[in-house]
């Protein structure tokens, strides 16, 4: 069992930045891989980027590619997401998920991930 909680989103402006930070519970942390996928009003949920059970490797959507980047600390069962250069159009719920690590890579549907935490909401204004 994986208990996912998401800190870090807010308001920013078109161009800003914003970190967002997701906290793991539980002692098999790298035994997931973890991603970050965003929703917003209307929308299917959309995959944002994934990061490997040891961090090694990285996936990104085309939507944030060269703007966005996944890092986790299994030290510190974590898994941030620094978002730079945001456009309204990054304006979404913002969830952490976890899928274990032997499901494969890189894993886009969000149908295949086992746990989630409640989101974070990010609002870039124009």
């Amino acid at each position: 069992q994986v208990q996912l909680v998401e800190s870090g989103g807010g308001l920013v402006q078109a161009g800003g930045s914003l970190r967002l930070s997701c906290a793991a519970s539980g002692r098999t942390f790298s035994s997931y891989a973890m991603a970050w996928f965003r929703q917003a009003p209307g929308k299917e949920r959309e995959f944002v980027s994934m990061v490997s059970w040891s961090g090694g490797n990285t996936f990104y959507g085309d939507s944030v590619k060269g703007r966005f980047t996944i890092s986790r600390d299994n030290a510190k069962n974590t898994v941030s997401l620094q978002m730079n250069d945001l456009n309204p159009e990054d304006t979404a719920l913002y969830y952490c998920a976890a899928i274990r690590r032997e499901r494969g890579w890189p894993k886009r549907s969000p149908h295949e991930y086992e746990y989630w935490g409640q989101g974070t909401q990010v609002t870039v204004s124009s």
